[in-house]
């Protein structure tokens, strides 16, 4: 069974940059996407970046587009979220998911979470 551990979240100044990584373990990572997603507080989860593992093809949520980017790298089971210029609306838990889409309930494997807070 694949398992996802994020890390690289921590506190950074508004207009700083932050890499996340979000490492499968136990066995290859085969779902047709790999996703990052959000959560602020009393807010629910969205939709931040996601990529097909097969053929790195990307797509972002608006708020982000032009400033993360996300990327994998299949020898190492790994994928990125590289992110720029935050902002502390950026400021959440973010999850790194293997599924398919831009919704949640799309996802079924799920990471841990790594807490990212920007400061103004």
């Amino acid at each position: 069974q694949v398992r996802l551990v994020e890390s690289g979240g921590g506190l950074v100044q508004a207009g700083g940059s932050l890499r996340l990584s979000c490492a499968a373990s136990g066995r290859t990572f085969s779902s047709l996407m790999l996703g990052w997603f959000r959560q602020a507080p009393g807010k629910e989860r969205e939709f931040v970046a996601a990529i097909t593992w097969s053929f790195g093809n990307t797509d972002y949520a608006d708020s982000v587009k032009g400033r993360f980017t996300i990327s994998r790298d299949r020898a190492k089971n790994t994928g990125y979220l590289q992110m720029n210029s935050l902002k502390p609306e950026d400021t959440a838990v973010y999850y790194c998911a293997g599924g398919s889409g831009r919704y949640v309930a799309q996802y079924g494997l799920w990471g841990q979470g790594t807490q990212v807070t920007v400061s103004s």
